[in-house]
């Protein structure tokens, strides 16, 4: 049986003392109250759904590899040329290296991609998570738009709101 997700105390009350403060600014204007509205709406589900798409496939990777090998992903993705590897490097003298075979062994250690990794990457970013909020974002921009109700100045600082709660809702997630 899955586990349903619960969403915290915490981001529930952020989201309506945030909800409160943009409904307050309907006694301003109704174009200031609707692109604070959308941009705000977006960028929260954007930030969230990214974060809680992320999530969701690292601890799908965890669970299909056990415990020891978290690890190793986390260093995979990190360090995925191995350019902070602590094994010593041939201390010999730069006339007694053979560079063709360096080469040749360093060009064996390149990954190719293949259809399982190139899936494996996607997981995230294909996430119905990830690409309803996009759609969103872009629907709502293009309705204010086409409405005549979009103002820039308004709309880009209220990004910025959703981004700041999206993130710390994703934390509260955790």
């Amino acid at each position: 049986m899955k586990k349903m997700m619960t969403i915290p105390k915490k981001t529930i009350k952020l989201i309506l003392a945030l909800e409160l403060f943009i409904l307050l600014g309907a006694f301003f204007s109704f174009t200031f109250f609707i692109n604070l509205q959308v941009a705000f709406l977006s960028s929260f589900f954007v930030i969230a759904g990214s974060a809680y798409a992320y999530q969701r496939m690292v601890k799908m990777q965890a669970e299909l590899e056990g415990g020891d090998a978290k690890r190793e992903f986390l260093d995979e993705v990190e360090d995925p040329y191995e350019l902070y590897d602590e094994t010593p490097i041939n201390d010999a003298s730069s006339d007694e290296l053979d560079l063709r075979a360096i080469v040749k062994e360093e060009k064996k250690k390149i990954k190719i991609f293949n259809f399982q990794d190139i899936k494996k990457g996607s997981r995230a970013s294909v996430s119905l998570f990830r690409l309803v909020p996009y759609l969103f974002l872009i629907i709502g921009f293009i309705a204010l738009k086409n409405n005549e109700v979009l103002d820039i100045a308004i709309y880009l600082p209220s990004l910025l709101l959703g981004i700041i709660a999206g993130y710390m809702a994703s934390k509260e997630m955790q």
